[in-house]
């Protein structure tokens, strides 16, 4: 709903700027000279207004959250030479055609797409400025902006009107010289308020030592760009933009003041951030790195992934070109993750440092590699290494290695972080290896007993009994337990709830998942008698019950045996079989499976579909395990078969027609073994029953 509002208002945004954009040009095309008092004023109202509704709608697309501070910079820039160019281009042009273009129809319609240009230019540059003044602030900065914007119209109106006799356009006014004061103070005020919302450049303090050199290059071009655009708004080439709107000419020497302004102060507070770029940047890396590594411990118990995490992140850490670990087992010491090195060289360099002892049991070393370099000409390339031992309770595990291709040695700084790294890897390690057994222990002893009991404990003992309706359903569990799941929901006389699932996984996960499943269908079916919104509310409550890499594929269905219909929605199932007494249709409405997706996605995307039941018609639900059931040559039982089967023997009953099923598939497999839970449920609808 947040999303569709958001869309709405950049909506109606873009509708104010085009509805005031064409009133303008309509209001240029019929009076294209300001030749009295009252026709200016209108004509510098439609300008403000559409520079401020375009900046409305602009300010909706620029975030500097995802579109970094330093990528809105270069695009005020690339704005800026646009700027530039227009101007250069169109005085160069109507100085070459003077008396031909420079009069009539053409010259209204040229001018005014110039200037249209010129104001989308001004409007995304003043939004990005704006953007970039409220970025990353702990105090809302909206008053001190706001009041800037107002200052910076009074400003360009005042002095439209105070030049309005000097302009030659035949329109007297009042206000002379004398008055002169109002636009020097509105002025004076407007360039302190801009210099105010100038020193609101907190987000400089977040960029790397490399973004920082980018921004400081960046930040005097632009300098130089506005200053030369603010000269060119007071020349006299710049006609075409004062003859469409004397306010829009002042309005654009303040936008580029404000740019020269602001960008002389990134300039001088990047220079001041720069000579600790570097070590900050390393420190900021570094709490990066461990925060990550600390979740990845609590989160990952792969030995192979968190080693190569670590190995990574102390190269970059540490400033180091290879890093690698070796870990001390039964047989010796075995190299695991490198990162920047071969494995012949990593072994080199951990055997030559083991042993000449190199290396300390206790405490972090940093060792000179010219003498290895002599004897391995493999490794010729490091020059420079740092080993920290993985300890854990006084007993060491192995090495955390760090090599430098370059002479100069490591600092304590730098050995200091990968020991820090290597306190953690051997945590993290050690949990890897206790979590590996202790899973392979208990999959072996307990895990297959554990799950198929729960399974079998929240599968229905029965089939209900329904006017008008038979049913029949079955279920054949895998040697490892899979997800497999359906069950029955009386609503009340006349409507009875069906539900089949998947969940993804297997062994004592899945089962745990299926069990949660159940009773959030069974719960549901007792409030609500929509299929559809039973789906979208379980899909909200399994956001808090499944992990990241866990999702249920389900169908739900509601059989009204009053009105003979079935009603159901499908998310990311296997397709629904319907056999209207002639063969056998294949229903898959649109849904995606549930914990795929928990936002305005999932909710739009399944679709209730309604089946009229007549005498005989039969509705089959199944999970995947049978037409993934393969034979002996990797060949799948397939929909195709499936379909034969049951058009083939539709007038059986529903427990006849069962066993046919399961009879076939038996025999396309039995060559191969079983690899996955098989769920069947049949419903036969029989009008003719009294």
């Amino acid at each position: 709903m947040q999303i569709l509002n958001s869309t709405s208002l950049g909506n109606r945004k873009l509708e104010n700027a085009v509805f005031v954009s064409v009133l303008l040009f309509i209001f240029k095309i019929v009076f294209p000279v300001s030749n009295s008092l009252l026709l200016l004023l209108i004509n510098e109202v439609l300008v403000f207004l559409g520079v401020v509704t375009w900046v409305l709608y602009v300010s909706e697309f620029i975030n500097p959250k995802l579109s970094k501070p330093l990528s809105l910079v270069i695009n005020t820039g690339i704005l800026n030479a646009l700027i530039f160019f227009i101007v250069s281009v169109t005085s160069w042009l109507f100085a070459q055609t003077e008396g031909v273009i420079n009069s009539g129809l053409i010259y209204v319609l040229f001018s005014t797409l110039i200037v249209f240009i010129f104001i989308g230019s001004l409007a995304y540059i003043f939004s990005a400025y704006k953007k970039l003044c409220f970025h990353m602030q702990k105090k809302d900065p909206r008053l001190y902006f706001n009041t800037l914007i107002v200052f910076i119209i009074l400003t360009s109106l005042s002095a439209s009107l105070l030049n309005i006799n000097k302009s030659g356009n035949g329109i007297t006014f009042v206000l002379d010289d004398s008055y002169d004061f109002i636009y020097s103070t509105f002025l004076a005020l407007t360039v302190s308020l801009i210099f105010l919302n100038s020193l609101r450049v907190a987000w400089i303090a977040f960029l790397n030592k490399k973004q920082k050199i980018s921004l400081l290059i960046i930040s005097i071009v632009l300098i130089v760009l506005s200053a030369v655009n603010f000269s060119t708004t007071q020349a006299e080439d710049f006609s075409i933009v004062r003859n469409f709107s004397p306010a829009l000419e002042y309005f654009a020497s303040l936008v580029m003041t404000y740019g020269i302004i602001y960008f002389t102060v990134i300039f001088f507070t990047t220079l001041f951030h720069l000579p600790t770029a570097e070590a900050i940047d390393r420190k900021s890396e570094e709490l990066t790195s461990l925060k990550d590594i600390t979740k990845l411990m609590s989160q990952v118990f792969d030995f192979e992934e968190l080693s190569e995490t670590i190995t990574s992140t102390t190269i970059k850490v540490s400033n180091s070109d290879a890093a690698w670990i070796a870990i001390n087992n039964n047989k010796g010491f075995e190299i695991h993750s490198i990162s920047g090195i071969g494995l012949v060289d990593a072994n080199h360099i951990s055997n030559f440092l083991i042993s000449n002892s190199l290396l300390s049991e206790i405490e972090v070393k940093i060792t000179d590699l010219q003498l290895f370099d002599a004897k391995h000409k493999l490794a010729k390339n490091m020059k420079s290494i740092v080993s920290a031992p993985l300890l854990i309770q006084n007993r060491n595990n192995g090495y955390l290695f760090a090599a430098r291709k370059t002479s100069r040695i490591f600092e304590e700084e730098e050995s200091k972080s990968v020991n820090t790294f290597a306190g953690f890897a051997a945590v993290a390690i050690e949990n890897a290896k206790l979590f590996e057994e202790s899973i392979e222990k208990e999959r072996l002893e307990k895990e297959l007993d554990v799950a198929r009991d729960v399974q079998y404990k929240i599968l229905p003992q029965q089939t209900p009994k329904y006017k008008n309706l038979d049913i029949s359903a079955l279920f054949i569990p895998a040697f490892e337990v899979g997800g497999d799941y359906y069950d029955f929901f009386k609503i009340d006389e006349t409507k009875l709830g069906v539900v089949i699932a998947d969940v993804s996984g297997k062994g004592i996960e899945a089962a745990f998942v299926m069990a949660e499943v159940k009773g959030v269908f069974s719960a549901l079916s007792r409030i609500y008698d929509s299929p559809k919104e039973i789906m979208l509310q379980a899909n909200s409550i399994l956001e808090n019950c499944l992990s990241k890499k866990s999702f249920v594929t389900a169908i739900y269905g509601i059989v009204d045996t009053q009105k003979g219909t079935f009603n159901f929605v499908r998310a990311g199932h296997s397709p629904l079989y319907y056999y209207d007494g002639d063969k056998v249709q294949k229903l898959i409405p649109e849904g995606i499976g549930l914990g795929l997706d928990y936002t305005d996605k999932f909710n739009g995307s399944i679709k209730e579909m309604e089946i009229k039941l007549n005498n005989n018609d039969i509705i089959m639900l199944f999970t995947d395990g049978i037409n993934e059931s393969q034979n002996e040559f990797k060949e799948e039982f397939g929909y195709r078969r499936l379909e034969d089967v049951v058009n083939k023997n539709s007038i059986l009953s529903v427990d006849e027609l069962s066993n046919q099923i399961m009879t076939s598939v038996t025999l396309f497999s039995k060559n191969s073994s079983q690899h996955d839970d098989i769920t069947l449920v049949l419903l036969k609808w029989n009008s003719h029953i009294i």
